[in-house]
């Protein structure tokens, strides 16, 4: 049978989490309709975004991690790319972080914990060929 191939969207998105449980969820969550790559700091986000940033469609980017935070990394990647979209990840749900992080260039703010609809709901706002 010919001409039943259908393609399949499977966007590319980088991943920034230095928790190793967090990082699984998130996998758990997206993993089967996205491909991942993964950096646990900021600094190692900003290496992946060098590499791999004409191949990615989004960024989840956790605020808080050693070695270069969220908001650090997201001002770098701002100054090279625009418009990829950028969701941050916060435990804290004080305004100032979610000010803070949409001045460094976040494109979007969620809470932790981050739940399956809501990351699914802000992925696809995003990237609207992507089919749960």
């Amino acid at each position: 049978m010919e001409g039943t191939q259908t393609y399949e969207f499977r966007p590319l998105i980088l991943v920034a989490e230095d928790d190793d449980s967090n990082f699984k969820l998130i996998k758990a969550i997206i993993g089967k309709k996205c491909d991942i790559m993964w950096a646990r700091n900021g600094e190692e986000m900003v290496n992946l975004f060098q590499t791999h940033g004409e191949d990615a469609k989004a960024m989840l980017m956790d605020i808080k991690m050693p070695l270069m935070n969220g908001l650090e990394a997201t001002k770098i990647i701002r100054e090279s790319n625009t418009t990829i979209p950028i969701i941050m990840q916060t435990a804290y749900a004080f305004s100032s972080d979610k000010e803070n992080a949409m001045k460094a260039g976040a494109t979007e703010v969620l809470v932790k914990p981050i739940t399956l609809g809501v990351l699914r709901g802000t992925l696809s706002k995003y990237l609207p060929d992507l089919q749960w």
